[in-house]
C-alpha cells in the first residue's frame, strides 16, 4: 500500500510539473504589443520569468558610450539596469543568473537591478585534458555530417557520401597534426566538385611572428646606401591611408637617403625592412640626408604603417583613373570595385559618384574577391532617364541625378570570383556593355554559414547554387567568359602598359562615338500665352 500511495504522489506531481501551453492563434498577430523602452541598438533579448533581458548597445557614431545590460520588468512596466559596460552575456536555463563578460572579465551574476561584478572567474586557471586523436575523429565525422546535412543538393552531386567517410576516415589514424587533419577533410569535401568548400583553423601550433614597420615607398641601392626611390600616393583626396613621408612636417623626399632607424645604420642589412622588424605602427626615428653621407644628416619622427598593401592599392586605382581619363580626353571614368561585399559597395558608390556624368565609363572588377550577390550595384549602374528639367541658369537636370546614361565596358580576370563572377553575369544580362579581358574563376555554389568544430576549427557547407532565368545552371567550375579577350600580358604590364585596361578603352571610346549625344537636346520654346480676345 505504501508503495502504491508512493507511485500515486509521484504521478500526480508528473502532472503538476508536466503542465501543458496552450497557444491562442486565433488573433495572435493582432495582440502584439509595443514595448515602452525608448527605441536603440538594442540586441541579445532573452526571456526570463517576468522580465526581458538585453543588452543596449550605443548607437553608430557614438564615440563616448558604453554598452549596458538591461532588463523590462513585465509587471512593473519600466527598464531597469542589471549592469554597465557588459558587450555580452547568456542566461541560465531556469533564467536566474546570467554569464557577462565587462572588457576582459567574465563573471556570473543574478538578474537583478543594480549588479556589479565583484567576483570574475579566473580564466586562466582553466583547463582541459583532451586525446588529440579522439578529438580528430570527432571533428572528421562532424565535417563529413555537417557536409550530409546542409549541402544543397541532398543527392550529394552523385558522390556516395558513405563510402567518402569510409575512404577518408581510415586515413584519420595516420594524422600527426591538425594539419594533417585539415589536409584530410579537405580531400573529403573536394570530392562533392563545389566551390566555397573551404576548411582550416583549429587546435594548431604556430611560430611568434614579428610585425614589419613600412615607409609607404619603393627603395632603391646606391652603393652601400638605400635611397626614397618613390613614394606611394594614392589620389590628394584619398586620406585612407598615407605615406609616413607624406605628412606635412616631414622633409624626407623623393632621393632622400635613409641612413638609419633608431640609431641603427641601415646599411648593416642586407635590405631595408629588415631595419624595421617589430616596429610596425610604432614612432621610430629616421636618420636621413640628401647625400649618400652621414654629414650634415639630420632626424626625425615618423609612425610606420603595418602594411602597404591598401596605399598601393589606392594608388593602382589613381593610376589606371588618370591613364584613362588621359586616353580618352576625359571623357571617360574608371572605377575599381575591389569586392561584393562591403569595401566593395563603399569603392563602387565612391568612384561612381564622381564620375557618373562621363560619356562613358569602365568598370574594373578584375581579381574581385567576391561577398554578397551583387544585385544593388547592377542597379546602380543600370538606372535609366526618366525625364530632364529645362532650367533658366546652368545646365539642365537629369532624372534620376545620379545616374549614367553613357557607355559602359567590365574588365574581368581569372583572379574574380563568387560574387566576381555574378556581377560580370549580371552586367551582361542587364546589356550594359562588353567584358574584357578573361574568364572568371567561376564559383557560384555559395555559404550561408555553418556551425564551428569542437576546437575551433571551421569547415564551410555550400547551400545554394544559382541557376539561370532560362532554367540553365551556372557554368560552375568555368565562370564568364568575356566578351573580348585579352589575356594578360605580364611583359608590357612590367613595363607600366595594362593591356587589358588600354583595350577597354578602345572599346568605350568606339561605343561613344557610335552612340553620339547622350541627352536629348532642349525641345523648342512653347509659346503658353493665352491670347484674350477683344
Amino acid at each position: 500500500e505504501e508503495e502504491k500511495e508512493e507511485e500515486q504522489d509521484e504521478e500526480e506531481q508528473e502532472e503538476e510539473n508536466d503542465e501543458a501551453v496552450a497557444i491562442d492563434w486565433e488573433g495572435f498577430e493582432r495582440r502584439l504589443v509595443v514595448l515602452p523602452p525608448d527605441a536603440g541598438n538594442i540586441g541579445r533579448l532573452s526571456a526570463a520569468e517576468g522580465k526581458l533581458v538585453y543588452v543596449r548597445y550605443p548607437n553608430s557614431g557614438e564615440s563616448e558610450g558604453q554598452s549596458n545590460l538591461m532588463y523590462y520588468d513585465l509587471e512593473e512596466q519600466e527598464s531597469k539596469k542589471i549592469m554597465d559596460n557588459v558587450r555580452s552575456y547568456d542566461i541560465s536555463a531556469d533564467g536566474k543568473k546570467l554569464l557577462v563578460m565587462s572588457g576582459s572579465r567574465m563573471g556570473i551574476i543574478d538578474l537583478g537591478e543594480g549588479k556589479q561584478l565583484k567576483e570574475t572567474l579566473p580564466l586562466s586557471k582553466m583547463e582541459m585534458i583532451v586525446n588529440p586523436k579522439e578529438e580528430w575523429q570527432q571533428i572528421f565525422n562532424d565535417t563529413w555530417r555537417f557536409q550530409r546535412d546542409f549541402f544543397y543538393d541532398k543527392d550529394m552531386h552523385g558522390v556516395d557520401w558513405d563510402a567518402m567517410k569510409t575512404q577518408y576516415g581510415e586515413l584519420v589514424q595516420y594524422a600527426n597534426n591538425r594539419n594533417d587533419l585539415n589536409f584530410i577533410i579537405g580531400e573529403m569535401i573536394a570530392e562533392l566538385n563545389a566551390s566555397h568548400s573551404y576548411r582550416g583553423g583549429g587546435d594548431q601550433e604556430s611560430a611568434d611572428r614579428k610585425s614589419v614597420g613600412y615607409l609607404g615607398v619603393d627603395w632603391a641601392k646606391e652603393g652601400d646606401y638605400f635611397k626614397v626611390k618613390k613614394i606611394i600616393r594614392g589620389a590628394e583626396w584619398d586620406n585612407e591611408v598615407r605615406s609616413p613621408l607624406d605628412i606635412p612636417g616631414v622633409a624626407i623626399e623623393e632621393g632622400s637617403y635613409i641612413l638609419a632607424v633608431n640609431g641603427i645604420a641601415l646599411n648593416d642589412y642586407t635590405d631595408p625592412w629588415a631595419a624595421f622588424e617589430g616596429l610596425a605602427n610604432e614612432t621610430v626615428e629616421i636618420t636621413y640626408n640628401n647625400q649618400p653621407s652621414w654629414e650634415d644628416a639630420e632626424t626625425t619622427l615618423v609612425k610606420t604603417l603595418s602594411s602597404e598593401t591598401r596605399l598601393r592599392n589606392l594608388a593602382w586605382i589613381e593610376g589606371n583613373r588618370k591613364r584613362v581619363e588621359e586616353a580618352s580626353d576625359g571623357k571617360i571614368g574608371y572605377i575599381y570595385v575591389p569586392s561584393t561585399g562591403y569595401d566593395g559597395q563603399n569603392e563602387l558608390v565612391r568612384q561612381f559618384y564622381g564620375q557618373w556624368d562621363k560619356e562613358g565609363l569602365i568598370v574594373d572588377e578584375r581579381f574581385n574577391n567576391g561577398g554578397q550577390i551583387p544585385d544593388r550595384f547592377i542597379e546602380l549602374l543600370n538606372r535609366k532617364p526618366l525625364a530632364y528639367w529645362d532650367v533658366r541658369d546652368g545646365k539642365n537636370w537629369q532624372w534620376p541625378p545620379v545616374a549614367h546614361f553613357g557607355s559602359m565596358a567590365m574588365l574581368i580576370n581569372g583572379w574574380a570570383g563568387s560574387g566576381g563572377d555574378a556581377f560580370p553575369d549580371y552586367f551582361r544580362k542587364a546589356e550594359l556593355g562588353p567584358l574584357v579581358g578573361g574568364r572568371t574563376w567561376g564559383g557560384l555554389i555559395g555559404i550561408s554559414g555553418s556551425p564551428s568544430l569542437v576546437d575551433g576549427g571551421r569547415v564551410t557547407v555550400p547551400t545554394f547554387r544559382m541557376y539561370n532565368p532560362d532554367g540553365t545552371w551556372f557554368k560552375e567550375g568555368y565562370g564568364v567568359d568575356p566578351d573580348i579577350e585579352v589575356k594578360e600580358n605580364p611583359t608590357q604590364l612590367a613595363k607600366g602598359v595594362d593591356t587589358q585596361l588600354e583595350k577597354s578603352i578602345e572599346v568605350v571610346l568606339e561605343q561613344i562615338e557610335e552612340k553620339g549625344a547622350i541627352h536629348p537636346k532642349t525641345p523648342a520654346k512653347e509659346d503658353r500665352s493665352r491670347v484674350i480676345k477683344p
